[in-house]
């Protein structure tokens, strides 16, 4: 193909593009809905069950309902530290053994912890369901916490701070914005936690967390793939179903975050190569019919290069180097924040200022139809791809059902946003992007201080 006919060609395939952003999309669009079944074990475990014989595997999810916001002041990491720990060995099976288990039957295993949960899946050839299933009650009802096992896993923990926060340019640039905008609840801190906080945990205290919070009732399990319903849900009762009950209460005493009565703005300095500067906002939790349109909001403010805020900070007026934001809806009320990196020259408070008039210009007016479309087509296509595999069922199902509380919302949230309207967009922006909730940082490299401090 010549120059002239790939440039003929590219411009057709742009135009067909656009064109398609801004179709409808007809209703056979629509995934189809999770042949689910759920209950709940006398010991209180959630079951889950999703039969898909697509291929014969099965994809085993774990989810127990805490996180970092379940720990307590002094203690955070916790419940990642606690993650790591529960693979290091139970009265049955040796460290780091369970992951041995499952790849040598070619299946594959992880966990995750976030502000809200921490999950533990495998996922494995279908005759293999008896060993999955043996291997998460044997740890839940026996996990061996020892304090050598326990020094040791702070100290990887430790190690993966120092990668992932502490070593990266901006690496703590989200332990610095929550800790700037909330005061009392315990998403100031971050999942990782402090080095000082992981020095102080004792062995004792990690025995104590797995006792409150590693409970049949603090779980649910989520079984998706190649199984029979009936047999599965036998066996589900014969090794998790004995799992002792609780014998007490799981606590869900988590401070709430007072309303922000006044705009708050605060500079800072870090060891960066360029200023950023942030903007923020207090917004609803997961699952609350406002956190519908924020979803909308977000895509059409700060998801990728087409958005309104790159286009105007790094495209149109070169204020930025790089521009991004997210409606971050998790269960507790969170943030709607946008970052943006300065450019050499510029002023972090020209940024500043073109950030929040981004904000105030979707207070100001309703999103066009085009940018309606193109979120709800992008929602849909994040929707069905995520969908695919039997673990994106899974996730699909137990988020639904444990930070919704409504297992429903797994199938009813695309129609919800098939259905949004630019009015109900510019509501959720008038109702939360307003001054008196925003927090603005301006963080300048750290050679800014000392020069600053030079001059006094």
């Amino acid at each position: 193909m010549t120059h002239p006919q790939r440039a003929i060609a590219s411009a057709a395939v742009a135009a067909a593009l656009a064109v398609a952003a801004v179709l409808p999309l007809s209703a056979a669009t629509r995934p189809p809905k999770l042949a689910y079944e759920i209950s709940r074990l006398p010991n209180g475990l959630t079951v889950i069950l999703l039969e898909d014989h697509s291929t014969p595997i099965v994809h085993l999810q774990l989810y127990y309902h805490v996180g970092s916001k379940n720990e307590r002041p002094g203690r955070t990491g916790f419940a990642h530290l606690f993650e790591h720990l529960m693979f290091k060995g139970s009265q049955n099976v040796d460290p780091e053994a369970h992951t041995s288990f499952i790849s040598s039957v070619g299946g594959q295993s992880n966990a995750f912890t976030t502000d809200d949960e921490t999950v533990f899946w495998e996922t494995v050839p279908a005759q293999y369901l008896p060993l999955v299933l043996w291997l998460e009650a044997d740890r839940m009802a026996t996990l061996r916490i020892d304090a050598e096992t326990f020094a040791t896993e702070r100290e990887v923990v430790k190690e993966e701070r120092r990668m992932r926060v502490d070593n990266q340019p901006f690496g703590r640039l989200n332990e610095i914005i929550y800790d700037q905008t909330f005061t009392t609840h315990p998403y100031k801190h971050q999942t990782i936690g402090s080095m000082a906080d992981l020095d102080a945990a004792s062995v004792d205290d990690v025995r104590d967390f797995y006792r409150t919070f590693y409970v049949p009732s603090n779980a649910t399990l989520t079984l998706v793939g190649d199984f029979d319903r009936a047999e599965a849900t036998r066996l589900i009762e014969r090794y998790l179903g004995r799992v002792p009950k609780a014998d007490r209460a799981v606590p869900r005493d988590i401070p709430a975050e007072p309303p922000q009565a006044r705009e708050k703005r605060a500079t800072l300095y870090e060891a960066w190569p360029l200023p950023a500067v942030v903007v923020a906002y207090h917004i609803t939790h997961d699952g609350d019919p406002d956190s519908y349109p924020l979803h909308i909001a977000s895509k059409v403010l700060s998801d990728g290069q087409s958005s309104r805020i790159y286009r105007a900070l790094v495209y149109e007026d070169r204020l930025a180097v790089a521009a991004y934001g997210e409606a971050n809806l998790i269960e507790d009320p969170n943030l709607f924040y946008a970052v943006a990196v300065v450019a050499p020259g510029r002023k972090p408070e020209a940024v500043a200022e073109a950030l929040i008039a981004e904000f105030d210009r979707l207070r100001a007016a309703p999103i066009s139809a085009r940018e309606l479309q193109r979120a709800k087509n992008q929602f849909a296509r994040d929707y069905i791809l995520s969908r695919e595999s039997i673990q994106q069922k899974a996730l699909h199902l137990s988020h639904a059902a444990v930070i919704h509380d409504d297992i429903t919302t797994a199938d009813g949230e695309f129609d919800i946003f098939q259905n949004m309207t630019a009015d109900q967009v510019q509501r959720v922006a008038r109702t939360y992007f307003r001054p008196e909730n925003r927090t603005v940082l301006t963080i300048l490299p750290s050679a800014g201080a000392a020069a600053s401090q030079g001059r006094q």
